[in-house]
């Protein structure tokens, strides 16, 4: 499973890929912030049994986030997000919310499994897979299945029947002293190069933003 050190890892490169003018100190903490929120529903396990990947990790919620920024900035007559930070703040807002689903949600959803769709649909699904063009076969693809009517996407189980483990709450229930708890950093060795490819990339968008301000080329964000 990927730690929040993955999880802020792919988000630091979304941030610095994205941010453009409005890259900053506070703009890549706030994305990089909102990719961790997903896994505060670990938390959530101890009140809701099962709700780990499952609470937070529900695309309803950035897309109702991603409703009302959108209404905030193409429909209102006048937007609190540009009153208050500018342009800059409607552009962050959007990374943040790119951050939450693809970063915070998307990565455990192909990454050990998450419940996509919860509470209206409760179920976690693992979508591991691959894609690949064969001389003989054509294009395959292992990510959704079909056949005999029904359509396999990695379907794992409910709430009431999975339990994501963790260092918190490695297993569901009451755990005995002498459990394990183990708090990973990265797992295998993408897990690795994710990490270190994308504190090159943010250094380098910093270096960029330096120069750029040091020379007056542009005012890089007030966030």
């Amino acid at each position: 499973m990927p730690s929040t050190v993955v999880h802020c890892a792919l988000a630091g490169l979304l941030a610095a890929a994205l941010l453009g003018p409005a890259f900053s100190r506070r703009s890549v903490a706030a994305v990089l912030g909102a990719a961790v929120v997903p896994d505060l529903d670990v938390l959530g396990g101890f009140l809701l049994p099962g709700t780990h990947r499952a609470l937070l990790h529900t695309f309803l919620i950035p897309l109702a986030l991603a409703a009302l920024v959108h209404y905030d900035a193409r429909v209102r007559e006048r937007s609190r997000l540009r009153d208050r930070w500018g342009a800059a703040g409607v552009r962050v807002a959007w990374v943040c919310l790119l951050a939450y689903a693809v970063a915070g949600i998307g990565l455990d959803l192909f990454v050990g499994g998450a419940n996509p769709l919860y509470p209206v649909h409760d179920q976690f699904y693992r979508l591991n897979g691959g894609l690949e063009y064969s001389t003989r076969r054509g294009w395959v693809q292992t990510f959704v299945e079909f056949g005999s009517g029904e359509v396999d996407a990695g379907r794992v189980g409910s709430t009431d029947e999975v339990h994501v483990p963790s260092g918190v709450d490695p297993t569901r229930g009451a755990e005995p002293e002498e459990v394990d708890r183990v708090f990973p950093v990265v797992r295998s060795g993408w897990q690795l190069l994710l990490v270190v490819t994308s504190l090159i990339a943010l250094a380098g968008r910093a270096l960029d933003a330096r120069r750029y301000s040091d020379r007056g080329e542009g005012d890089l964000g007030n966030l």
